[in-house]
């Protein structure tokens, strides 16, 4: 008896250390992949991450921080070990933009017009309630700018680039003050468009990305190709990533969640 003991007590123990690190990801279309490069699934097909990580995509389209924020429970549920949040992207659009924001009012049943002081209390509530109801690490995600041109003087593209500098700092600000990780993506792919600088992104049309639908699910065109089509480098229409811009954030995910402490 005592000799199954101790081996019950080593396949335990072996079963333990084998546990895969359980990953949420909580995000938009970015994260669900949607018209967007599969960061996440970049990951998964990465040599021995399965056995090491278990990942669960919890994003959905055109979410703002608040639409996260009613979603926690799913998170919670996951019993994370670690949490990646990307979420911003929406909210950013639906300022700029008001046919955006009048349709994402209803869509998705807002009680508040989009700001960057409303973004910025749902984000922190996002970061308080997942440390009261789970014993996760955190890392925030900064955002991928809407449009590739970083020194454009179109007044569109000019509002989305002050933006989006403007959320990604209230991103790092919320990540220091409740002590969680920061994950620089918006610093990685402003490098980047810096050195290769696009096309502006000058008007947000829903055509345009019903079209890009179409070609992904009926031609079987992939992102790349429909990015190379739409004349964009590191996005699919300007504002989805394909893997040349995804990969620089699969790439920042994976020191994450990588990280022992």
């Amino acid at each position: 008896m005592s000799t199954n003991k101790n081996n019950l007590t080593k396949t335990n123990t072996t079963q333990s250390a084998t546990k895969p690190t359980v990953i949420a990801c909580l995000g938009a279309s970015i994260t669900a992949a949607k018209g967007s490069f599969n960061w996440i699934g970049e990951l998964e097909k990465r040599p021995n991450q399965l056995k090491q990580f278990r990942f669960y995509n919890l994003g959905v389209g055109g979410d703002l921080a608040y639409s996260a924020l009613q979603r926690l429970p799913s998170v919670v549920a996951c019993h994370p070990d670690k949490v990646v949040i990307i979420v911003g992207h929406n909210d950013i659009a639906a300022l700029v933009f008001k046919k955006v924001r009048r349709i994402f009012g209803g869509w998705k049943h807002l009680p508040s017009d989009p700001s960057p002081e409303w973004y910025r209390q749902n984000l922190q509530t996002i970061v308080r309630r997942l440390k009261e109801e789970t014993s996760a690490k955190i890392a925030l995600t900064s955002l991928s700018q809407i449009g590739e041109d970083p020194e454009s003087t179109n007044p569109v593209q000019r509002e989305l680039n002050l933006r989006f500098k403007q959320y990604s700092e209230i991103i790092k600000e919320v990540a220091q003050e409740e002590n969680v990780s920061y994950i620089p993506f918006y610093e990685r792919f402003h490098e980047q468009i810096v050195a290769s600088p696009g096309r502006a992104f000058t008007a947000f049309r829903f055509l345009s990305f019903y079209r890009d639908a179409f070609r992904l699910l009926v031609l079987h065109r992939s992102l790349d190709e429909i990015a190379q089509k739409n004349g964009w480098r590191f996005h699919t229409d300007g504002l989805h990533l394909n893997s040349r811009g995804g990969k620089i954030l699969a790439d920042l995910v994976q020191e994450f969640i990588s990280t022992e402490t």
